[in-house]
């Protein structure tokens, strides 16, 4: 597909959801803030359909907005109670720049039943959603386009493949910052129509090359390799090894490092391994965990 016929598309499909959107000053949020990012424009130059849209957004402002647009939504149609917070210090002082979060009273993931069609298919719905998280469809009297059927403290994944990154934001090139692999740095902005296409990514595309930047998040982009790899996508040892000397440099052993380091993987996996620690370690703050609880943990869970 061309640029021109790719703007075209991308236009439509943010028309489509905002339609959908109840409140016209979110409305207008999303129209002012939007970028589209990542696999979508992949998809869209390779004529293949899209899996989901990743949404970004400018400002934490409108982060915030969206955010608790949302979670008031699923909430509404849910037994739950999810709430957008701002990142604080241990002395509850909101933290300059820090993260959005959706809190989940206890649980790290909320979903309904579609959530299904949109996570990985070596996850088991029943491996995420506990029994009262999940809205019988039935208690639904319409499906309404774009609603909130997953929610975690990374993103709101809406049916109708949108998925809304609350984790970052900022213009396109604060978010590749937190970009791993070349080819899915093509960007779209809103508000202004803007295609980017960076020639490093259009050369990894047609040549199916996984190319390591460099990220904030060398775990998860190991762990994210596995996906590329079985689309057809190559990769050398060399960059694996940039990304084990970054991984090199963090504290795996520190459970808000490990936590932050899989933020993106979207396995509920994880998830649980992380609130096993953490709950492990209020019981006993002065305990910690080692390879061995880790492989152990691993080992059952996976």
């Amino acid at each position: 597909m061309n640029s021109k016929n790719i703007k075209k598309s991308l236009n439509a499909k943010l028309n489509k959801w905002l339609e959908s959107i109840e409140s016209e000053d979110v409305k207008k949020t999303i129209q002012e803030n939007a970028i589209i990012t990542g696999g979508a424009l992949v998809s869209l130059l390779t004529n293949q359909e899209v899996n989901d849209y990743d949404v970004y957004l400018k400002t934490r402002e409108s982060v915030l907005k969206v955010a608790q647009y949302y979670a008031d939504k699923f909430n509404s149609t849910h037994n739950t109670n999810a709430e957008v917070k701002e990142e604080v210090d241990d002395n509850f002082i909101l933290v300059p720049n820090g993260k959005v979060n959706i809190f989940i009273k206890s649980k790290g993931i909320l979903a309904d039943k579609d959530a299904k069609t949109i996570t990985d298919e070596t996850e088991p719905q029943e491996e995420f959603c506990e029994e009262e998280e999940v809205c019988d469809e039935e208690e639904i009297v319409e499906k309404q386009k774009y609603r909130p059927i997953y929610l975690t403290s990374n993103a709101i994944t809406l049916s109708d493949k949108i998925q809304i990154i609350i984790r970052f934001w900022g213009d396109v090139e604060e978010i590749h910052k937190n970009y791993d692999f070349a080819h899915c740095t093509c960007a779209w902005s809103s508000w202004d129509n803007n295609l980017l296409l960076p020639t490093e990514a259009l050369e990894c595309i047609i040549n199916k090359e996984l190319r390591y930047t460099g990220s904030k998040y060398p775990l998860c982009s190991i762990i994210r390799s596995r996906k590329f790899i079985n689309r057809g996508y190559t990769i050398n040892a060399g960059q694996y090894l940039k990304m084990c000397l970054q991984l090199n440099e963090l504290n795996l052993k520190d459970v808000k490092v490990l936590k932050d380091q899989l933020t993106g993987v979207d396995s509920a996996y994880f998830d649980r391994i992380i609130r096993l620690i953490e709950t492990k370690k209020k019981g006993d703050p002065e305990w910690q965990y080692d390879n061995n609880y880790l492989f152990e943990v691993i080992n059952r869970i996976f």
